[in-house]
């Protein structure tokens, strides 16, 4: 809006596109963060002119008008997100005296509409919440800059030192606890989704958790609901049909975390039949609660999630320095100054009674339930008043809640984790045994495979990455054996989401690329644990197996896939003309035909064996391995059937202790969205994927292949 020293409305602007920079900012429930980058030859000039805003921003009237009319447009995009009505209905369940039951967007009807109806000066109100809440004493302020220490104080004093200090004490709502111990909680509500899903949100509102940000009570707790592996929630439900994905924990966004109180949801994507059993997809989550409860905080797990957050933390790659800056700010409004750059990602100590104390509020009469349904239109009368959301709302059933709260048994497929061996401890970086090369060397060659090495000897990290190219005629025989590849690849890659997710929680990547000639296996991650994964994939693919339902259920999916790319005419252009370009290619027309003429499990079987008979395998080890234990593997039984060699079975060292050995790349950390006015941030919720999709058709080079978890009903 421009400032008396530079007056001019988008004079910022333009200065920070002429000098490669960029702006933004953003609005949360009880913060707003401001940020900007620019070259650095700029960086002294753009700070002054960035400061101006906050010392004396001219707030031209016809400046506001504008600036409400892209409020409004925020709104109206935001209109159509599921997750958004859904905040809104949520927090509407508030007390009517409560922050959380307002509007929180803003939009012209209540920036422009409503004021002039009213007779209410908004130019005059927007000065008055300037002049309260732009204090020096509320602000807190991070710069990053190659500039020494020393120079950067020298500006940020020189520049910052005008900014306005009312001398208030700062806005404190701890009068507010509690705001959702309301009647209108603690009750079911149906509601018609703008997409086609089906969803159960389970949600408890509890007194606010910021204050143990050293335990972080509810990332344990999340971390164990959204497990994927065997004895999860997810695990119990996929096997039953009932769940595709399931999200828990706490966002730490303003409106899951603020000082008032903290939410725990657990959000899961339904089947149709998950659907139409949700108390019993409801129960479940509760026999897992109770048996939490019961068998108390586990000193094992905490110690595992911890090493993991620190292992992420120490090695993590280095971030855009404009999202960095603004995490520290954050950081500086929410920790002691020990902790800036620690407190939102590390967990500094274990504490059972604080994770108690969460676990123990995770009751089912403390909880309320939000069932989305498509199958509700029709039969939802109320309306929310900013997004038009349709929802009813009823008593959850009385016998199904007398069930919860009474002798409720444990479910015996319900278990917690076992110790997760992925997790990386060695971190030493190897020794070079050969002259350092700017291309990868062959370091081993015969009629059945070869393989490549690279030594890390520039980023010196404790990380490596591992690919294997596994070759075979029989792909290209025929339309039908590429389809039953894309079966077994898909399959794999649904065999291995259980077994590999300690794995990845310990942040190693794999991927599972179905290619023109073979399949291709990407591993990286800590090069300590990295080999146990390359060979737990290895190892399923030699003891492929496939059940008659897993094989109708992809199948089906691989149709839908193939039939989807036949009706988008630019994707059935490019596979007419490689078609024509190339001597041997299977047109998608070939293999939708083959896959609809009828295959068996018997069929896919039979491929795998013919597949796994006639094998050249081409690896690349790179990173913090060394050339001799790359190559230096020798089994004596084919535990692939593949007539591998002595490097072909993985060509990336295994010693005794490697069986042991795993990573993969920051999975659960989502990065801060950022929009302007409301924003999701650094999120702690733990994801347990429907689709661990690490299975990719690079033939058909399509989008990856959705890989539903349940069998097809017949």
């Amino acid at each position: 809006m421009g400032s008396e020293k530079y007056p001019s409305e988008n004079g910022f602007d333009a200065f920070l596109k002429k000098h490669g920079g960029s702006d933004n900012a953003s609005t949360d429930c009880e913060r707003t963060v401001f940020q900007f980058d620019v070259q650095r030859r700029s960086f002294k000039e753009a700070l002054d002119r960035w400061a101006q805003f906050f010392i004396c921003p001219l707030m031209i009237r016809d400046a506001i008008d504008r600036e409400v009319e892209a409020v409004d447009s925020e709104y109206q995009l935001a209109k159509p997100s599921d997750s958004h009505r859904k905040e809104m209905l949520f927090g509407s369940l508030a007390k009517a005296d409560h922050p959380m039951g307002k509007f929180c967007w803003g939009n012209a009807q209540t920036l422009k509409l409503e004021p002039k109806k009213q007779k209410i000066n908004v130019y005059k109100r927007l000065r008055a919440f300037w002049k309260q809440h732009y204090s020096a004493s509320y602000m807190t302020l991070a710069v990053q800059s190659k500039e020494k220490l020393d120079t950067l104080e020298e500006w940020v004093r020189e520049i910052f030192s005008k900014v306005p200090n009312n001398k208030l004490p700062k806005p404190d709502f701890s009068n507010l606890l509690d705001p959702f111990d309301t009647p209108a909680f603690n009750k079911l509500y149906r509601v018609v989704p703008v997409r086609k899903v089906h969803a159960l949100n389970i949600t408890w509102a509890l007194p606010p958790q910021e204050k143990h940000y050293r335990v972080k009570p509810l990332h344990y707790i999340s971390w164990l609901i959204g497990h994927e592996g065997t004895g999860s929630i997810l695990s119990v439900l996929r096997k039953k049909c009932w769940a595709l994905a399931l999200f828990g924990g706490n966002s730490e966004t303003g409106f899951d975390q603020n000082t008032t109180y903290s939410i725990f949801s657990i959000s899961i994507t339904l089947t149709n039949e998950g659907f139409q059993n949700f108390y019993l997809v409801t129960q479940l989550v509760f026999q897992y609660l109770k048996m939490l409860q019961t068998l108390g905080p586990q000193q094992r797990i905490y110690e595992e999630i911890q090493k993991i957050e620190a292992n992420e933390f120490h090695y993590q790659e280095q971030i855009d320095p404009i999202e960095y800056v603004e995490d520290v700010c954050e950081n500086m409004q929410l920790f002691p100054k020990v902790d800036f750059l620690t407190g939102d990602q590390l967990m500094f100590h274990y504490d059972p009674d604080v994770i108690h104390g969460a676990l123990s509020l995770l009751t089912p009469e403390r909880a309320n339930l939000m069932l989305l349904s498509p199958e509700h239109e029709g039969r939802c009368p109320l309306r929310e008043k900013w997004f038009g959301t349709q929802y009813s709302v009823e008593d959850i059933a009385p016998e199904w809640m007398g069930k919860w709260t009474g002798e409720l048994e444990l479910d015996s497929s319900l278990h917690l984790p076992e110790e997760n061996e992925f997790i990386a401890t060695d971190f030493d970086l190897k020794p070079s045994d050969c002259p350092d090369t700017e291309l990868p060397v062959r370091i081993a060659d015969n009629e059945k495979g070869c393989l490549w090495f690279k030594k890390d000897n520039k980023f010196k990290i404790p990380k490596a990455y591992i690919r294997f190219h596994i070759i075979s005629p029989v792909i290209q025989k025929s339309a039908r054996n590429v389809v039953l590849f894309d079966l077994l690849v898909n399959i794999l890659g649904h065999n291995l989401a259980e077994p590999a997710y300690e794995a990845e929680v310990a942040q190693l990547d794999y991927k599972l690329v179905a290619g023109e000639h073979g399949l291709v296996i990407k591993v990286k991650g800590f090069n300590h644990k990295l080999p146990l994964l390359f060979h737990l994939i290895v190892d399923h693919l030699a003891a492929f197996a496939a059940s008659p339902d897993v094989f109708s259920m992809f199948s089906e999916q691989l149709k839908k896939t193939y039939f989807n790319i036949l009706i988008k005419p630019d994707k059935l252009g490019k596979d007419v003309r490689l078609l024509i370009l190339e001597n041997s290619r299977w047109s998608m027309v070939e293999k939708y035909q083959a896959l609809a003429a009828g295959l068996t499990v018997d069929d896919l079987m039979q491929f795998s064996q013919s597949f796994k008979s006639e094998l050249y395998a081409e690896g690349l080890v790179q990173g913090n391995f060394t050339s001799a234990v790359s190559g230096r593997h020798r089994t004596d039984h084919d535990r692939t059937d593949c007539h591998r060699t002595d490097h072909d079975r993985t060509d990336c060292h295994r010693t005794d202790h490697d069986r042991t050995e795993c990573h993969r790349t920051d999975r659960r950390r989502t990065d801060r969205h950022r929009t302007v006015h409301i924003r999701t941030v650094h999120d702690r919720t733990v994801h347990a994927r429907t689709d661990l999709d690490r299975t990719d058709l690079d033939r058909t080079d399509l989008d990856r292949t959705d890989r539903p978890h349940c069998p097809r009903p017949h």
